[in-house]
């Protein structure tokens, strides 16, 4: 085994036979339980509930949703095509409305439908899994690009989790790390606990330890103190949604991270696959941000820890400017300085590669 096979060896979402096989991640670190999905329902409620998350794990799980859901349509004899199959991916996109990937991934799930093809079945089948083969692909290219951004022996800090957890495998800014870690630029790992779900604490945490990637914990709040300290270069976070002009909406507190560090020195990457870059929105003003209920704030493990009458806001993501972000790496390559030029530049020819 490989030093970065070594370093790779969690996989969060799994079709075979007509299950979807989805690693609960509510219940890490404390033990690996799995919910098997057969239904188009039951993965909507998985992907609400948290029992995945992540951008490009959404959209994968929402691929393979509209799958079984026309092996539903199939085995009851009723017609699979685009208007059978309507109000279900619509059922879908509302399920998580920040992270671009849910809905990049069903448009593409209807448009093969839109061909007619004689075997709807087969062509859904077949991009569902081109859809996560195409994330791990892209991971392990983001990985290297970013990986070879970032010197030798240097810190780091993330923020939330993206790795294996929250892709097809290896993750987005996770695998940068990972890349990183196993060629020897990176001396030291960093993860802030990402209040209020903790995805930092029990989930990157759990996937580092997994991995044989030594890594420490700080509270959210300590990250500008250890920026201070010198501990560290790099912030390298991803994202959920990414604006025409660079503009990154993340997990809640990458923007404080994103501020911190123009002022300590400290450089700050993104790393997002090209599916999650929403060239069609303008900016980051016009991205929708979600809000989660106020207990998620207000009880600690069903118990709650504020006083009653007590009110609290809970947005899940925030966005950050691109005038804060050092570099964008993508699997076509990396952007410095992202803008509306580069961003252009970039995608607008899907063939164009960029280091």
């Amino acid at each position: 085994m490989s030093d970065l096979e070594l370093h790779d060896t969690i996989r969060a979402v799994v079709y075979r036979d007509g299950v979807l096989r989805l690693l609960d991640q509510r219940g890490l670190p404390n033990g690996e339980q799995f919910l098997d999905c057969t239904s188009l329902q039951q993965v909507a409620s998985a992907i609400r509930d948290l029992v995945v998350r992540g951008a490009p794990a959404i959209g994968i799980a929402a691929a393979w949703a509209v799958v079984l859901e026309a092996k539903r349509l199939a085995a009851a004899g009723e017609r699979v095509d685009a208007s059978t199959l309507r109000t279900p991916i619509d059922h879908l996109v509302d399920a998580r409305p920040t992270a671009v990937n849910l809905s990049w991934a069903l448009r593409r799930m209807r448009t093969v439908l839109a061909d007619s093809p004689s075997d709807p079945l087969q062509v859904l089948t077949a991009e569902a899994q081109a859809i996560q083969d195409e994330d791990l692909a892209a991971n392990r290219a983001m990985g290297e690009i970013g990986a070879g951004l970032l010197g030798y022996g240097v810190g780091v800090l993330t923020h939330c989790n993206t790795g294996s957890l929250a892709t097809a495998g290896f993750g987005t800014a996770l695998g940068v790390i990972r890349a990183g870690y196993a060629s020897g630029r990176i001396a030291r790992v960093y993860a802030g606990e990402t209040r209020p779900w903790l995805q930092g604490a029990r989930l990157t945490m759990w996937e580092l330890m997994r991995d044989r990637i030594p890594a420490q914990l700080i509270v959210d709040s300590a990250a500008a103190y250890l920026m201070a300290s010198g501990a560290i270069q790099w912030v390298i976070v991803g994202a959920d949604r990414v604006a025409a002009n660079g503009d990154v909406a993340n997990k809640i507190g990458t923007y404080q991270l994103a501020i911190g560090a123009r002022h300590h020195g400290v450089k700050f990457m993104v790393v997002a696959p090209s599916s999650t870059v929403d060239m069609a929105m303008a900016d980051g003003g016009q991205i929708e941000i979600e809000l989660r209920k106020p207990d998620e704030l207000l009880e600690f493990a069903g118990r709650r820890t504020v006083v009653d009458g007590a009110r609290a806001w809970n947005p899940v993501f925030d966005v950050t400017p691109a005038n804060l972000v050092d570099v964008l790496v993508t699997e076509r390559g990396a952007i410095h300085r992202p803008d509306i030029t580069g961003m252009r530049e970039m995608f607008a020819n899907p063939d164009r590669e960029c280091a």
